[in-house]
């Protein structure tokens, strides 16, 4: 490849996807190191940028889908890697461990794919950790979606006709998703609790105010690899069951972040659970997506079930664009600078770690 590798960016079609790839802020950060950026028209529509804002920052309006590289967000449908140029490179989620099929369509079209969620958690590429960012989000959104749905005031009131107790809120999986859920809810006047089958975390809940669930179950150390969790054993995971259905019941909400990367995320919240809370409480599941966490849980859906609400929001990134957007595209440029010089050329090392991790098909995957 020459100078001045062409970055093409398209309009997201996936159903309710409003983030964009590139914003204008990093477009002309990109600029500035030599790379030429081809914006779809309306492609930032979702997130409230107007094509004028990609146009004031450098970025041509065009045809993104023959660029050198193409960064999307939502992974490409089959007409849109039917548009890719054979030897082009792709950068976005390609959910390569649920949908292997895409990365084989991409090895099919020529196209050299890096997947946003595959890039390795090191510190290193802490500034390309899309999961993160969007975990960040996520975990935002949960708690506000907890306190919008709850029947009860979240922070503590002292009024003339009495005082209200602040609502009880626990956070089941304190990764990046749930720790922002925490942090959320205090900020709104919760009492919060965070548990996770990770003990050494604990001084991560503690660090944003919330209290340590300790369930008292001996023997039970779940830490994995990448910062995840392992799945556990049949007769780890019944026991911790057992004594989550006993904690969750003193609950007002209850926010669920549980997941293993590549299966089906693990039931902590039952059904007998959820009967043994206060009616008016409320669950929500941000791992619908992977099955959930609670058993009662519809993903895409709120359902009412034993005077219950329990949500399974599906992409809480994208209900809030404009600051999701602007994460990821940090995300993404870091990426686009490791996998090019300052002259604006690809210079992709498939002997980095970062490159390898994330190449889900061409050289290297």
């Amino acid at each position: 490849m020459t100078a001045n590798t062409v970055v093409g960016v398209p309009r997201e079609t996936s159903e309710g996807e409003r983030r964009v790839a590139l914003v204008p802020k990093v477009v002309e950060r990109l600029r500035a190191r030599n790379l030429s950026v081809v914006v779809e028209p309306g492609a930032g529509a979702g997130a409230l940028i107007p094509d004028t804002a990609y146009v004031h920052s450098g970025a041509t309006l065009g045809d993104p889908w023959s660029a050198d590289v193409v960064v999307k967000v939502a992974p490409p449908s089959p007409p849109e890697i039917a548009r890719l140029r054979r030897g082009a490179l792709f950068v976005g989620f390609l959910t390569p461990l649920t949908d292997p099929g895409k990365a084989r369509a991409l090895a099919d079209a020529g196209v050299t794919g890096f997947a946003m969620e595959a890039i390795p958690r090191i510190s290193r590429a802490q500034s390309m950790d899309a999961l993160s960012s969007q975990a960040t989000v996520s975990g935002y959104r949960a708690a506000m979606v907890a306190a919008e749905l709850l029947t009860r005031f979240f922070p503590m009131l002292t009024t003339a006709a009495g005082t209200v107790p602040p609502a009880k809120v626990l956070v089941l999986g304190v990764g990046v998703a749930g720790l922002q859920a925490l942090a959320t809810a205090r900020r709104l006047g919760a009492r919060t609790t965070g548990y996770d089958v990770r003990p050494e975390v604990a001084d991560q809940v503690r660090s944003v105010g919330a209290q340590w669930l300790d369930l008292g179950v001996d023997g039970i150390e779940a830490a994995g690899s990448g910062g995840y969790a392992r799945a556990l054993t049949d007769a780890e995971r019944a026991e911790q069951q057992r004594q989550l259905g006993k904690a969750i019941t003193g609950f007002d909400a209850v926010i669920t972040t549980a997941l293993v990367p590549g299966r089906r995320a693990p039931t902590l919240v039952t059904a007998d659970a959820v009967r043994g809370m206060r009616a008016g409480s409320v669950v929500v599941d941000l791992a619908g997506e992977a099955g959930g966490n609670c058993e009662l849980s519809e993903p895409g859906k709120v359902v009412v079930a034993e005077s219950v609400t329990i949500s399974a929001p599906l992409n809480l990134p994208a209900t809030m664009p404009e600051h999701a957007s602007e994460l990821y595209a940090r995300n993404v440029q870091a990426v686009l600078e490791l996998l090019t010089d300052p002259a604006g050329a690809l210079a992709v090392d498939f002997g980095d770690e970062i490159v390898a991790g994330a190449c889900v098909t061409g050289k290297e995957s």
